[in-house]
This record gives structure tokens, C-alpha cells and sequence, in this order.
């Protein structure tokens, strides 16, 4: 059928523009790429108490830059990967865990929105 074919030929589209080689385990695709993002380096997770990278995201710059106004993932980290981050030259995806029902993501984040705190 025309759709899946179109759908499967985006996907793998946009696993080549990251370099990504799917595997045993994958997740549904979340567009992020209108948000600001920022990946945090290790804190404690609210739900597990381990020290794990998370991916603080919002809409607008004033929301990321407010005391509570963004949403905020842990980094997921999956045994079938060697890594979780993967850069492309206009988009990075990343592996998410939301902590709400069990949802993982691959997201998708545009580069041009990523906040690098300090430069």
C-alpha cells in the first residue's frame, strides 16, 4: 500500500539524517522539533532516586527559561544501543522515558532550538 510505503520510506529517512540502525526494541517517533531543549546532565530521578541525564523542553523561551513552565523527560537507556543521542546535521533524536504509562519515545528535536547553557 502506497501510505505504509510512504510512512516506512520517512521513517528510515529520518534514522539516516541521525545515523540510527534500528534493532530489537523501537519506539514511536515524537515531533519536537518546534521546542527548545537542553540536555541536563545527571540528576536525581524523582521516581527511581538514580542520577540519570534528562531532556528539559518547551514551546517558547520564556517557558524553558521559567521555574516550572517546561516539561522535563529522563533519558532512556536501552540494552539493544550503545548510545541514546543521535546528532544529524539538522535534527537529533534521542531515546525518552516520560515516566507516565510506560511511554517511551524516539524524539526528534530540531538543532537550531538546542539551548547549550554557558556559550
Amino acid at each position: 500500500m502506497i501510505l505504509m510505503n510512504n510512512f516506512n520510506e520517512a521513517l528510515q529517512a529520518l534514522y539516516d539524517h541521525v545515523g540510527f540502525k534500528d534493532d530489537w526494541v523501537v519506539y514511536p517517533v515524537d515531533d519536537r522539533t518546534e521546542m527548545f531543549w537542553e540536555i541536563i546532565p545527571e540528576k536525581e530521578s524523582i521516581f527511581t532516586g538514580d542520577h540519570v541525564e534528562h531532556i528539559k523542553y518547551a514551546t517558547a523561551i520564556d517557558q524553558f527559561n521559567s521555574d516550572g513552565g517546561y516539561y522535563e523527560d529522563e533519558l532512556y537507556t536501552q540494552r539493544f544501543y550503545d548510545k541514546w543521542v543521535y546528532r544529524g546535521e539538522e535534527l537529533t533524536m534521542i531515546f525518552v522515558d516520560t515516566k507516565t504509562d510506560g511511554m517511551k519515545y524516539f524524539a526528534f528535536f530540531s538543532n537550531d532550538k538546542e539551548i547549550k547553557q554557558g556559550e
